[in-house]
């Protein structure tokens, strides 16, 4: 396979990875929104305090939609490993989005729902690039990939180049 062709595969793989990260996402958004929303109307649970208990409950589903879907063909041993390191990153990215909630609500008091809804939202999209980079570098590892997969090494221009062949006729000093 050339470069070309071993660039296009990882690129395919990639980009089919964002997609299934991107649905289960956008399913664990709806939820987390969803149940937001309901403790906010139902409860007189504080905007933050509701925001992060909707988080924590899409977190058990996005573990689910990760595990059995988006990275179900990545390494499965260790799951003691996986699921501690999950809830480590996820629980980082419930402090990044449960922090915009935070400032928007007490350091500028945004808090209409409207508001609350917006910040939440954005909260979650800061938080899913820390997430996404987290999970696929450190908890749903990624097998070693087979050796005629493997794109040749990209790095040649670091290589000493070699002299070029003189022309015919002219003397190498």
């Amino acid at each position: 396979m050339g470069e070309r062709g071993a660039l296009r595969t990882r690129l395919d793989r990639l980009s089919r990875e964002v997609a299934k990260f991107g649905a289960v996402g956008a399913i664990g958004l709806l939820v987390n929104i969803g149940v937001s929303n309901l403790i906010w109307r139902t409860t007189d649970i504080p905007t933050v305090r509701a925001g992060l208990m909707a988080t924590c409950v899409a977190i058990l589903f996005n573990y689910v939609g990760f595990r059995y879907w988006t990275y179900r063909d990545r390494d499965k041993s260790g799951r003691t490993r996986e699921l501690t390191l999950f809830l480590l990153f996820s629980a980082a990215g419930a402090v990044i989005e449960t922090g915009v909630l935070y400032v928007a609500t007490y350091g500028f008091g945004w808090n209409s729902p409207v508001q609350s809804n917006v910040f939440k939202v954005v909260g979650i999209g800061v938080a899913t690039l820390f997430r996404f980079w987290s999970y696929r570098t450190w908890v749903f590892k990624a097998l070693p990939v087979p050796a005629e997969e493997v794109p040749p090494v990209a790095d040649r221009f670091l290589e000493p180049r070699r002299p070029a062949e003189p022309a015919p006729g002219t003397v190498r000093h």
